[in-house]
């Protein structure tokens, strides 16, 4: 599905962030990627998204060269990626449901559709009963909730949490790991930047450690080894 060949990525100072990496991600894995902050894992995840191009190597989605692609298909390949941030990133003005509901209208969807979907996806991520609420009424947790509800509510193929519990509690980190683990056993693929050394080994699932812009370890059912 997603696919990293032989990619370095050097900036203009000479810096080499990332060094012949070389990572295959199959459909429906949920993969953790694990390192100290400089390790790469920013740089990985913003060649992901076509927000940086590699000095070396390519970066696939499917059979398709991400970085090659024209406009109109770079605006399709985004719209297969949901992404969740660490700072949340809601619009404080807009409701939790009218959050959501945003990316469906960004996306073209009909009225119709956003009426039926996002109480659904409120649902799944258990706040349908805060989704008329403003983002200063909702907890950190319940804001990275309506986030990841904002991620997935036009099905992407994949999920990309960019180290979505740095700024919560244990008992939040472990509610936004289980909503991830749910996503992931509907079919989707999910992708976790983390420092958590808890949320790792209580996974179990595979994890890619990153040092120094490369791959050190790429363990199936693996532990936060550093």
């Amino acid at each position: 599905m997603l696919y990293f060949d032989r990619v370095s990525k050097e900036y203009g100072n000479g810096d080499k962030v990332l060094d012949n990496i070389s990572i295959t991600i199959n459909k429906g894995e949920l993969v953790s990627i694990v390192g100290h902050s400089g390790a790469g894992k920013t740089t990985l995840i913003k060649l992901l998204l076509a927000e940086e191009y590699p000095t070396e190597g390519t970066v696939s989605f499917n059979s398709d060269d991400i970085h090659s692609l024209s406009g109109s298909d770079m605006v399709k390949y985004r719209r297969k990626v949901g992404v969740v941030f660490q700072d949340f990133r809601l619009i404080p003005n807009k409701t939790a449901y009218e959050n959501v509901a945003f990316a469906m209208e960004a996306a073209g969807k009909m009225d119709e559709d956003i009426l039926q979907d996002v109480p659904h996806v409120m649902d799944l991520v258990d706040l349908k009963d805060k989704m008329h609420q403003f983002p200063n009424q909702l907890s950190g947790g319940e804001q990275q909730r309506v986030a990841i509800a904002r991620a997935i509510i036009n099905r992407p193929e994949i999920i990309i949490a960019d180290e979505p519990t740095g700024n919560l509690d244990p008992l939040n980190t472990y509610d936004i790991v289980q909503i991830l683990k749910k996503i992931n056993d509907l079919g989707t693929t999910v992708i976790l930047t983390t420092h958590n050394k808890g949320i790792v080994d209580n996974l179990g699932r595979r994890v890619i450690t990153m040092e120094e812009g490369r791959i050190t370890r790429d363990h199936k059912t693996g532990k936060f080894a550093m």
